[in-house]
């Protein structure tokens, strides 16, 4: 499944928007939980406007430079409305590189699993500052009371579960840094 199209297509349904500025969607709203890089988001673009599901207009912008700027068509509203009305299962996992090295933690030495863990407690700390500071910046853009129909609903929905992502990974992380100077597991 292209899961990259319906991204795209979520994103020209708020508004026409130039390739670059999926990108920069993608660095920052959408990078709380979906990346894409500028050298995927091209030939997403290509396709999708192969498909009749966006359509491009080139402007010019200053003397000479041109852009394409993207549009929704109203195949593609059909599409990202099936995609985001349709039910899924859970998926199996999330990848994650960080837990993968947990599991294998007794190839490390305490101090370096000691090290490891509260690198990854003080990057995720500052995640978790950062998102706060950016939900209180939305809450302030967005006025009292983000309701339903607010076009800031999702990103407030998706900010407070990241949030809760790493204040809970905090939390784990700040346990099992106990439990690697304790030496043991807990009962």
């Amino acid at each position: 499944m292209r899961v990259l199209k319906y991204a795209i297509l979520g994103l020209l349904d708020k508004g026409s928007l130039s390739g670059y500025d999926m990108t920069s969607h993608f660095k920052a709203e959408l990078g709380q939980f979906w990346s894409a890089k500028h050298s995927q988001i091209y030939p997403e673009l290509k396709k999708l406007t192969n498909e009749g599901f966006i359509e491009f207009k080139t402007v010019i912008q200053g003397s000479k430079l041109e852009k394409k700027m993207y549009s929704i068509t109203d195949d593609g509203k059909r599409e990202l409305h099936e995609w985001l009305t349709a039910y899924k299962p859970v998926p199996d996992t999330v990848k994650d590189e960080f837990m993968l090295k947990a599991y294998f933690i007794s190839s490390m030495k305490p101090a370096e699993a000691e090290g490891l863990f509260a690198d990854q407690l003080a990057k995720r700390k500052e995640k978790a500052a950062f998102l706060k500071e950016r939900l209180e910046t939305l809450k302030q853009e967005a006025g009292p009371g983000i309701s339903f129909r607010s076009p800031h609903f999702g990103h407030y929905l998706v900010l407070t579960r990241a949030l809760e992502r790493e204040n809970g990974y905090c939390s784990w992380l700040e346990k099992a840094l106990e439990l690697i100077k304790s030496g043991q597991a807990g009962s």
